[in-house]
């Protein structure tokens, strides 16, 4: 997501912090090179150009150009404004309603809406709500087997309604189960369709005015691009949004819609979605994504996600284990394996890192599959302890019992043994304190601060 448009943005900021001073020629440029690059990540022309505006009136005031590193100046300018663009803060779930609170589900067909109906319910049974499931999609096939499946695998309940009834009388039944049940939320999905129209729009609104929900969330495809922001508006015309969730963040999109739809909508994006996974969906943070649109990771976020799905002991192993000076071996290697698939995978944690270091990592793993990952841990399980501990003695014939053994070519084995090694570097340097000397590099690109580490 948005790799292109980090890309850019990382080249504009490389050329700006090799200016000794700023001039309006030189901003000009940089902005011109900014617009392109925001044009191409598919955000919308209007808010192109009053992005475009804030930052060069910005960029052009005394404060920056008075400033002993102006090109770091304008940086955090930059920071600023897409900051601003997509929210300043997290908006989260307004649930102050007498139970239960019902939250409304709208959007076309294919944009996730089932899925994220299950996902949003996942996060509100951690935070201990009792959460009831309700689906008025009678005219997509299998649609609310769908999320009666979604909700078995989430151990959540949900109401038991069929293809054959009204929307309406499903909202009825859902809200009378609701309350007898003692149900804290309500998440009702909708049907969507494969465009706007207005038996769409008539059916959503008479379900709204029924329901009288605290939250009306839109979930919209961050791969539909400009259509995505377009579609959007139009829904806000028609209900009361109260917020927006983005879904395939993840997927191989420009990701224009994160930069544009609040701005579009004047509606907050409270979630995107990261994964087909059920734990795929994240509050969205403005601060946080403008740090990673512009190469300087998400910190905070990297953290929380550790500690919602790591094993603390373990790691805690591992990271006594380096700091002691002992050699870090290949059942650690497995450790982390099995730490960074509980995470999402290898492209998950990329997303999270600053450029440098996300680039050093996918030197590691070019493949982050959970099929890849289960391999790797299959040829390590293949090995004796001597050789998990002592790598060094493994040489060719091992190679060939380890790869029998994983059911795997042996190549396989030695590209295993070559990312242990590179990874095995990179846990020196942390050792020695090259961890603290990246953060202070980092911490010197945006004058001293961070994005995210507030």
């Amino acid at each position: 997501m948005l790799d292109n448009l980090t890309g850019r943005l990382q080249g504009v900021i490389k050329t700006l912090r090799g200016h000794a001073r700023l001039t309006e020629e030189n901003i000009t440029d940089a902005m011109r090179e900014v617009r392109m690059a925001l044009l191409e990540a598919d955000v919308a022309l209007p808010v192109v150009k009053e992005f475009i505006a804030n930052v060069k009136a910005r960029a052009q005031g005394k404060e920056v150009l008075a400033s002993l590193t102006p090109g770091q100046a304008v940086i955090e300018v930059v920071n600023d404004e897409l900051t601003s663009l997509m929210g300043k803060a997290n908006v989260g779930l307004n649930l102050a309603a007498v139970p239960p609170a019902i939250i409304l589900m709208a959007g076309l067909q294919g944009s996730g809406k089932t899925t994220t109906s299950g996902k949003l319910a996942k996060l509100l049974k951690e935070q201990k709500k009792k959460v009831l499931l309700a689906s008025a999609d009678v005219y997509r096939p299998a649609a609310i087997e769908q999320l009666k499946t979604l909700a078995k695998q989430l151990d959540v309940e949900c109401f038991d309604s069929n293809a054959n009834q009204k929307p309406l009388d499903i909202a009825a039944a859902t809200l009378d189960f609701a309350k007898r049940g003692y149900f804290d939320v309500v998440i009702f999905d909708t049907a969507g369709r494969l465009g706007i129209d207005e038996a769409m729009m008539a059916e959503i609104k008479a379900l709204h005015t029924f329901l009288n929900p605290i939250e009306t969330l839109f979930v919209v495809d961050a791969m539909q691009g400009q259509d995505a922001v377009n579609t959007a508006k139009a829904f806000g015309e028609t209900l009361p949004l109260t917020g927006v969730i983005l879904t395939k963040l993840d997927g191989d999109s420009r990701g224009g819609a994160a930069l544009s739809v609040r701005h579009v909508t004047g509606k907050p994006i409270k979630f995107i979605g990261v994964s087909e996974k059920v734990d795929g969906l994240e509050p969205f943070y403005p601060d946080r994504m403008a740090s990673r649109i512009l190469g300087m990771g998400d910190v905070l976020g990297l953290i929380e996600q550790a500690h919602k799905n790591v094993d603390m002991a373990e790691a805690q192993k591992v990271a006594d284990k380096i700091k002691s000076g002992k050699n870090f071996d290949l059942e650690d290697f497995k450790t982390q394996i099995g730490q960074m698939r509980k995470m999402g995978g290898m492209q998950s944690l990329m997303d999270k890192l600053p450029a440098q270091l996300a680039q050093a990592a996918g030197q590691l793993q070019s493949n982050e599959s959970d099929n890849a990952i289960r391999r790797m841990e299959g040829i390590i399980n293949s090995m004796t302890a001597l050789e998990r501990r002592k790598p060094e003695v493994i040489k060719a014939t091992r190679k060939k019992r380890i790869a029998d053994g994983a059911g795997v070519q042996v190549q396989e084995v030695n590209r295993l043994l070559k990312q242990f090694e590179e990874t095995q570097k990179m846990m020196k340097m942390f050792s020695k304190g090259g961890m603290s000397k990246m953060m202070r590099a980092m911490g010197g690109m945006m004058g001293g601060k961070l994005p995210g580490l507030r």
